[in-house]
């Protein structure tokens, strides 16, 4: 047979092979939610299958971190035994709650798992958060059990919180004893029943629970299977579900992030991939030593990390020779931070991959390749494999190719909305199951290229942050009439957050307690580190509104 030296006619037919009638990856049309859309034939339907599958890679390893080691049957029996301290001792069962806020570790893990097992809703809750922000996601979301670990368990106390309290130092390590040698528990789910809720900023001001379903998590493992089986494909070798995977993913990014939980956790314990965690403050030495003693093949970083690794001027010092996918993701870059990522990092050259994905829609919407990066630069590539993305008008009219307007996407992976908000679930979601990101771009040649973010939007370091949450703490302040909140670029954060603030006549308020205020209410990343007090008014719209594009800081 002759195989066609042009690339995409060569990709085109790989993805022809693998996903036509009787092929592993069948792709079938059925109805989802009330709109119709391609999924596999062949997958399953619920998140526990994944768990019980895995026994099948018995004592390869799953979880790795700098002092321990666990494999996918030990992490099975520690599951079991969890969940059964879960269900009997807490009473949680199919779509109760089951809320974890901690550092990465690999108690986060077990515990997201023994929720999964139980048909219960894992709540992802923000490891940054101060106190008044734990307790509105536990009222949000009204967890059945909270775990913790230690730090957390100390700001957890200076609330008013009333829910039982698990940390992963202590109590889960000690009930996993006490329980070793328990079967494994199911439950009965639909395939469109909720799974997992994490936590999204919103306009609002709040942040808003993303809840997403069985079928989310499922169908994003179906697609990295799938990615899998077309790099098998180019690199002639022919696919085997049953055959592990010797890939190595080094996990830098929070358990409470979709780069981690979603993309990672769950997909690679389908596969057979090793996942190597790290912990703790991110630190060039430690993550590429990481990369060294276990042999990474693929990591996934946000930008401020691949910053710190051009400004360490050393990286070279360390075998990295096994990493062969690197990419970006979280947060946009420039062309020329990649130019200069690819001539500084030796494993980026010809390794770096970018994309543009969002918490709603549990996984990638666009993926450029490295050939992407190099050729097409400042897109983001293609829509990823399930993705159907449209541009859309005001109006919702679909848009030609090379007009700008909002990016509007459905699959299996888009969410089943946010959790009690029908509202902004509505706003979100319209008819058809397409969702509005209320991000701006256009198509050039199918990859995408995005001319604005989501309204007003700040991407400090890979965490979002909406500036009206923080513009509506400063208000809370007696001398503050009122403020607005912005982005100023930042060299290493990509931006950093910036407050223009309108002191009331007469008042003495300093930068300094502005900046405590806000810190005593809010993550430190939330925290202004760039201050502009003064007495003249903020420009405002014919509507009364302030006029962000306006503000000068």
């Amino acid at each position: 047979m002759t195989t066609s030296t042009d690339p995409q006619a060569y990709l085109a037919a790989v993805v022809s092979r693998l996903t036509g009638p009787g092929a592993p990856f069948e792709l079938v049309e059925e109805d989802v939610r009330g709109s119709r859309m391609p999924v596999m034939r062949e997958r399953k339907h619920a998140v526990h299958e994944l768990l019980t599958g895995s026994l099948a890679w018995g004592d390869r390893d799953y979880l790795v971190t700098a002092d321990r080691r666990l494999s996918f049957r030990e992490h099975a029996e520690q599951v079991a035994a969890f969940a059964t301290v879960l269900a009997d001792d807490y009473g949680v069962g199919v779509g109760d709650r089951v809320a974890i806020l901690a550092a990465n570790t690999v108690e986060w893990v077990i515990a997201f798992w023994a929720t999964q097992s139980l048909g219960a809703i894992t709540v992802g809750m923000n490891a940054w958060w101060v106190p008044r922000e734990i307790e509105y996601g536990v009222t949000l979301t009204t967890p059945k059990v909270l775990i913790v670990d230690a730090k957390r368990a100390a700001l957890v106390a200076e609330t008013d919180i009333d829910v039982p309290v698990l940390t992963m130092e202590e109590d889960v390590p000690r009930l996993i004893d006490a329980h070793r040698g328990a079967d494994l528990r199911t439950a009965d789910v639909g395939e469109d029943d909720p799974a997992v809720i994490l936590f999204t900023s919103g306009t609002s001001g709040k942040p808003k629970g993303a809840l997403h379903s069985q079928r989310n998590l499922i169908a994003v493992s179906d697609y990295h299977r799938f990615s899998d089986a077309q790099i098998d494909a180019f690199a002639g070798r022919e696919y085997d579900p049953n055959t592990p995977s010797e890939l190595r993913y080094l996990l830098t990014s929070p358990l409470f992030h979709i780069a981690s939980l979603h993309n990672i956790i769950v997909p690679k314990l389908v596969s057979g991939s090793a996942v190597i965690m790290y912990q703790g403050a991110f630190d060039v030495d430690r993550a590429l030593g990481l990369v060294e003693r276990e042999k990474v093949t693929n990591w996934g970083a946000v930008p401020t990390m691949a910053a710190r690794m051009i400004e360490h001027g050393n990286v070279r010092r360390y075998d990295t020779s096994s990493l062969t996918a690197f990419s970006l993701a979280s947060a946009p870059s420039s062309i020329a931070f990649k130019q200069r990522l690819r001539e500084e990092v030796p494993f980026a050259t010809n390794s770096l991959v970018d994309s543009y994905g969002m918490t709603e829609c549990s996984t990638g919407i666009a993926v450029a390749t490295p050939i992407d990066v190099q050729q097409f630069p400042g897109t983001l590539g293609k829509p990823v494999f399930g993705v159907a993305l449209e541009i859309r008008d005001p109006l919702g009219e679909v848009l030609p190719e090379g007009e700008e307007g909002e990016v509007c996407v459905r699959s299996p992976y888009v969410m089943l909305g946010y959790w009690d908000n029908p509202e902004a679930t509505t706003a979100s979601i319209r008819p058809g199951g397409w969702l509005h990101t209320g991000d701006f771009g256009r198509l050039d040649g199918g990859r995408l290229r995005l001319t604005g973010r989501r309204s007003d939007l700040i991407l400090r370091g890979g965490e979002n942050i909406y500036p009206t949450e923080i513009e509506q703490v400063l208000d809370e302040h007696p001398d503050v009439a009122e403020c607005a909140v912005v982005g100023e670029a930042h060299e290493d954060l990509g931006q950093e957050v910036a407050a223009i603030v309108v002191v009331r006549a007469g008042a003495t308020v300093s930068e300094e307690e502005l900046r405590q205020f806000v810190a005593d209410r809010l993550s430190y990343f939330k925290v202004p580190t760039r201050w502009r007090l003064t007495t003249e008014p903020l420009p405002r719209n014919a509507t009364g509104k302030v006029s962000r594009a306006q503000v000068k800081f």
